[in-house]
């Protein structure tokens, strides 16, 4: 059975599974990215999906669901001005309009949680349509 570590006052649980994507994502670049899922009925935050290291943004950005919240960190690597190679950590709150109230509510006050659990999150962003969240909003705000 998974380790589960509360969250705020929600009551919800962060699942070791969670912690230790992002540690591979951070420290080991395993995956490029990972989706994460509330499941309203263990009241914990797992691992829904991981993209491997050569993952595009676009296998990212398509693999959020188009009527339902989730959670999402992205490592962005990119070429500074001086080619540097750099990488950034994006921490995404996907809520899109066609998601169910609830769905939305739940997102919003459980976020604090599992942010607190992912340590080395350079960004965060809120999306509720994909051009929030696009490449161009990545790349203009790693800069």
């Amino acid at each position: 059975m998974a380790m589960a570590f509360k969250m705020g006052t929600t009551g919800l649980g962060v699942t070791e599974e969670c912690k230790s994507s992002f540690m591979e994502l951070k420290k080991k670049k395993v995956h490029k990215y990972i989706v994460f899922k509330i499941d309203e009925g263990s009241r914990e935050v797992r691992v829904e999906k991981v993209g491997a290291s050569d993952a595009s943004y676009h296998d990212f950005a398509t693999s959020l669901p188009h009527d339902d919240c989730r959670y999402a960190v992205f490592d962005f690597d990119f070429l500074t001005l001086d080619n540097c190679h750099k990488s950034r950590i994006f921490f995404i709150q996907w809520c899109p309009t066609a998601s169910r109230i609830r769905a939305k509510i739940l997102y919003a006050t459980s976020k604090g949680g599992l942010r607190r659990e992912l340590d080395g999150v350079h960004y965060d962003l809120q999306a509720t349509d994909p051009t929030e969240m696009g490449i161009q909003v990545i790349r203009d705000t790693a800069k």
